[in-house]
């Protein structure tokens, strides 16, 4: 199942990166959630299925372009660790990057939570591994 788990997250970084919203939800339960409250982002909070499309333009709405660059996706049982890079360019050229990781929760097949992590080895912990 984790396999497919790994897919799943895969296809939504894929999504992403094509600016397609639903796409990357297709997969997510109804009650859904995007835990941000860890980040260091005054944007930091829970954020519902229904919050997302708010929530990603207030986050990232400020910037002209958004890339997701997946390093490392690391299956744990029902869990994907996703260690990632996000390039972000503003409107006035300015170039930002980002190395953070997210943990994806699984059940029957759908993704119900996804917590944000600034660093790799705390999401590894969450999920009960080490580096």
């Amino acid at each position: 199942m984790s396999r497919e788990n790994i897919e799943i997250a895969r296809r939504a970084f894929e999504a992403l990166n094509r600016g397609d919203l639903s796409g990357a939800l297709k997969d997510s339960a109804a009650d859904f959630v995007f835990d941000f409250s860890r980040s260091l982002s005054p944007e930091r909070g829970v954020y519902g299925r229904e919050d997302i499309p708010r929530f990603r333009d207030m986050f990232i709405g400020h910037w002209e372009s958004v890339r997701y660059e997946p390093e490392e996706l690391t299956e744990a049982d029902d869990q994907v660790i996703t260690a990632f890079t996000m390039y972000m360019r503003g409107r006035d050229g300015i170039e930002v990057q980002t190395r953070n990781a997210w943990l994806w929760s699984f059940r029957n097949g759908q993704v119900g939570r996804i917590t944000f992590f600034q660093e790799r080895r705390d999401a590894l912990e969450a999920a009960g591994l080490s580096e």
